[in-house]
Order: structure tokens, then sequence, then C-alpha cells
């Protein structure tokens, strides 16, 4: 069992910063692939990024490509999106989620959620 929790979401005006985290239990995290989606209000859950278990690569929606950057800190059971050049179409509610696989950008092979962190990016 994984539990996760996000934080670091709040407001930032277009072309600022924000930094996610995403605090992970459990001894086996280093052993999941931890990805980023989003979601907003009307719209179906999508894939943000992924970083792999083991040699830690990473995939990105071309919609962040070069914007965003996710990284994991495996002894801080962590990992962190950081969310360079925000648009007002990045706001939305943001979870992390974990998966044994090493490669997915499905929502729904993933196994454990967080209960999200809100994005707002204002114009």
């Amino acid at each position: 069992q994984v539990q996760l929790v996000e934080s670091g979401g709040g407001l930032v005006q277009a072309g600022g910063s924000l930094r996610l985290s995403c605090a992970a239990s459990g001894r086996t995290f280093s052993s999941y692939t931890m990805g980023w989606f989003r979601q907003a209000p009307g719209k179906e859950r999508e894939f943000v990024a992924a970083i792999s278990w083991g040699s830690g690569s990473t995939w990105y929606a071309d919609s962040v490509k070069g914007r965003f950057t996710i990284s994991r800190d495996n002894a801080k059971n962590t990992v962190y999106l950081q969310m360079n050049s925000l648009k007002p179409e990045d706001s939305a509610v943001y979870y992390c989620a974990a998966v044994r696989v090493w490669h997915s950008t499905l929502p729904h092979e993933y196994d454990y959620w967080g209960q999200g962190t809100q994005v707002t990016v204002s114009s």
C-alpha cells in the first residue's frame, strides 16, 4: 500500500512558477514509477509527466515539454513537479500517482493516487 500527499499548489500569474511535491508513505517508493496528472473542470484527467523507477527516465505531455520538470528523491520518498512559464490553460487539480510498471501515461494503469492540489494561473 502506498499513500500519496500532494502539496505546493496555489494561485500564480501567467509566466510564473510553482513547485509541486508529492510525499509517499511506505518503504517501496523507489520501485514505483511516479506520474503527475491534471484535471480541469469538465475535462478528463490527463497525463502531465512521469518518472520511472530505476533509471529515472522521464516522459512529458507535449503541452508541458520544455516548461515542466519532474524529479524524484528516493531518500525522501518524494516526487516533484517544477512548473515554469505557467499559462492559464495549466489551471487544474494536479494529482500524483504511482504504478509498478516501468512506463505508463494512462491514468487507469496507475494503482495509487493522491488527493490532488489546485493550481490556478491567472492571465
